[in-house]
């Protein structure tokens, strides 16, 4: 046999176009049949059950997973470094710092997670006198926690704690081509674990002071550890003799304030009385980190292939980070390691009868992995959490209608569709409070003055907040009646809580003030009508903000209509953030735009935005307002240092009445998260101050997977007509085929 060239083998008396027909016919039916397999494969498919459009393996069908997305990766997973929400959402499922909040009780209460109780400090004074609970906070010099922590808790398996035979760490002195072949933390053979000591979180907190880490609260933390200052700068010092990159061995150095005091056991020595601290206590920054994390991670070649504990995280919790792609997705496996948690068997009404409670006293966590994936736009995910290939989501603006609606009484619901698909909708206030601010250096809206006061009172009856949530949130808030927001001790609810200078109780519900009330107030002020009763002026006011774009543009037409309706005209001062918080810190503005959302759930967090000694031209403090009050200043130095008690309550019923009295800030609103979960996910409940909420979930995947077949069921006929119009489409040809074909033959 030999091989022609494509001009080669041409009979003589046949012409080029005897070739081509039987060529077309023959690539045809090749074609032909490759469509009709394609068509017989996707029926078989539909047959089968299985969803076409499914974006996740056919391997993880039944699996015990919860699917999720995030939108861009995480900067950081270091506990010392991280301070973002979407980084917390995984180091908070990963690390185990030594108190958490506890999943359903509401106001927010801290419980033991690796410590075995809630510690409480112990008070000495400047010659270590030990003081007692109710001591003032002016005799004393530092305070004592002392943590214990549970015996037995385990590392994930890590190779940063694998050991060979001999008991040596397996990867603690790698050489010049043992990282080839290795580009991720599970490319490594071996793992070990070790039990968590106490030593472990007095690595951690020296970790504070490292001075490549940079730590976001090493400044704060630096006033109130003893020592820490201290050893951040003998660590500086140290790291100036190192060669470039050369490994800084924090279990040379200590820091005078923290301590071990046993195996499980070790004590922070906190300056003065600082109850605030153990708050601080549940936060990744307090997580424990064994120093084997650091001697692993600092060798040669390890940052170079971008496998660091900022990648790879270490820890003790109830899931550990598997997968590592942010330009496609991120795994969180369960911890084999993990074990001693049951699930909660109380929380606040209502929450059993809900059935969030029928899985009290089991083991947690439930799901065995979850599932990250890259989303980068809304659309695309919401379109997927409808398909069920996303076991929950937010509502965006551009859904909010699809999802839900009102009823006539104002309450919201479940639009008709999404009832229709068992979704259930969970709403929460956030520890948030947005408003807008007086600056009370100013002469006309600002000081202690009759007049000052009035005009502020009359603007915030103005500023309809309940229709500014209406239209601007889609009903996603509450008008806020003080600075502090629900689930935050000090917060009242009902008639007890309302503001009387802007809202009336009527018929078992606070009732905004009408606009002839607020009128009256300006005239009080000496503003009729919105002119200066002395000069005939019109009164003019300004806002400063940093919104900018065509919903910011509307948001503040809404804002100058508001006072508008006083006659008082309005004028907006856009800027953006930078030259704003220079003009907020030098006093240089007269109405501005502000929120806080809390970092612990402490009146103290809220209150602290309005003490006088913060004042932001004075003492570059956060009381952006420059508001001052001797007799709120006052109790709130005797409430910050209190625990949580009827007496301390009862300070701040009237620290808050002092504010609403004076009114430094307009009260606008605590934001509402709304959430969307399917029927099959199970034991989802908002909390806003709890990153670790993973482990208390759990899935049916038999369910999901039967809705999502019902749910993605193929539509075949297209796929029946377009086989039928190839096999019309070539009959023809055939024909003319056979017929040539013939004619040949004959010849």
């Amino acid at each position: 046999m030999r091989f022609l060239s494509p001009l080669a083998g041409r009979r003589p008396g046949r012409g080029a176009s005897d070739h081509t027909i039987p060529r077309v016919v023959v690539f045809g039916m090749a074609s032909f049949l490759h469509r009709a397999a394609l068509v017989a494969a996707a029926l078989v498919a539909g047959c089968s059950g299985a969803p076409w459009n499914n974006p996740h393996p056919v391997s993880q069908s039944g699996g015990n997973i919860l699917y999720s997305s995030f939108s861009e990766r995480p900067k950081h997973l270091d506990p010392v470094q991280s301070y973002s929400s979407n980084e917390y959402a995984f180091i908070g499922n990963i690390y185990q710092p030594p108190l958490q909040y506890h999943y359903f009780k509401r106001p927010y209460e801290l419980i033991p997670y690796s410590a075995t109780e809630v510690p409480r400090a112990q008070f000495y004074d400047a010659s270590g006198r030990r003081l007692p609970d109710t001591a003032h906070a002016r005799d004393v010099a530092y305070s004592d926690y002392v943590i214990h922590i549970r015996p037995g808790i385990l590392y994930q398996p890590h190779p940063a704690l694998a050991t060979d035979e001999q008991g040596r760490h397996a990867y603690h002195d790698l050489q010049p081509g043992d990282l080839d072949g290795i580009h991720a933390i599970g490319d490594f053979r071996r793992t070990g674990t070790r039990e968590l000591v106490a030593a472990d979180y007095v690595h951690q907190l020296k970790r504070l002071a490292h001075p490549r880490l940079h730590s976001p609260i090493m400044q704060l933390m630096g006033e109130y550890i003893v020592g820490l200052k201290e050893l951040a700068r003998e660590l500086a010092e140290s790291a100036k003799t190192l060669p470039r990159g050369g490994f800084l061995d924090l279990t040379r150095h200590e820091v005078s304030g923290v301590q071990v005091l046993d195996r499980h056991t070790y004590r922070i020595r906190v300056r003065g009385k600082y109850p605030q601290f153990v708050y601080w206590l549940a936060m990744p920054f307090f997580s424990p980190v064994p120093p084997e994390a650091d001697r692993f991670y600092a060798q040669p070649g390890m940052a170079e292939k971008n496998i660091t504990l900022d990648w790879f995280p270490v820890g003790t919790g109830p899931y550990m980070l598997t997968v590592n792609n942010p330009n496609r997705q991120m795994v969180l496996e369960r911890n084999p390691n993990y074990r001693g948690e049951t699930y909660p068997g109380e929380g606040e009404p209502g929450d059993a009868e809900a059935g969030l409670l029928r899985d009290a006293g089991k083991s947690l966590p439930f799901i065995d992995k979850i599932v990250y994936s890259l989303e980068k736009e809304q659309i695309p995910y919401w379109n997927k959490f409808l398909q069920g290939y996303y076991d929950a989501s937010g509502i965006s603006s551009d859904t909010f209608d699809q999802a839900v609606q009102f009823t006539g009484q104002g309450d919201v619901t479940l639009s008709d569709d999404m009832k229709k698909q068992g979704i259930t909708l969970l709403t929460s206030v956030s520890a948030t409070v947005f408003y807008l601010g007086f600056n009370m250096l100013d002469p006309d809206v600002g000081g202690s003055t009759e007049r000052g006061r009035k005009l502020r009172h009359a603007i915030s009856i103005a500023i309809d907040q309940e229709e500014f949530i209406s239209i601007f949130r889609n009903g996603r808030g509450i008008p806020s009646q003080g600075p502090i927001p629900p689930g935050i001790f000090g917060y009242r609810e009902g008639r007890e809580g309302i503001n009387p200078y802007v809202y009336e109780w009527a018929d078992g519900a606070p009732r905004r003030k009408s606009i002839e009330q607020a009128k009256a107030l300006l005239a009080e002020a000496g503003y009729p009508n919105g002119r200066d009763a002395k000069t005939g002026q019109p009164l003019l006011l300004n806002l400063d903000t940093t919104a900018t774009g065509p919903d910011a543009k509307a948001r503040l037409d809404w804002y100058a209509k508001q006072f508008q309706k006083l006659g008082v005209q309005l004028a907006i001062r856009a800027t953006d953030w930078n030259r704003f918080q220079d003009k907020v810190r030098k006093g240089n503005v007269q109405m501005y735009f502000l929120g806080w959302h809390a970092d612990y759930p402490d009146p103290e967090n809220f209150l602290f935005l309005l003490h006088g000694p913060q004042s932001k031209v004075r003492t570059s403090g956060e009381n952006a307002s420059n508001y001052e009050n001797a007799e709120f200043d006052r109790l709130f130095e005797q409430m910050k240092n209190m625990y949580n008690s009827p007496e301390r309550q009862r300070i701040i019923d009237r620290m808050v009445e002092i504010l609403r009295h004076d009114a430094p800030w307009v009260w606008s609103f605590f934001p509402k998260d709304y959430t969307l979960h399917h029927a099959w996910v199970h034991n989802r409940k908002p909390n806003e101050m709890a990153n670790n909420g993973l482990k208390y979930q759990r899935v049916d995947p038999a369910l999901r997977d039967r809705m999502r077949r019902e749910w993605n069921q193929p539509v075949l006929w297209p796929l029946a007509v377009l086989a039928a119009v190839l096999a019309v489409s070539l009959v023809p040809a055939v024909l003319t085929f056979r017929r040539r074909e013939r004619q040949t033959a004959k010849a």
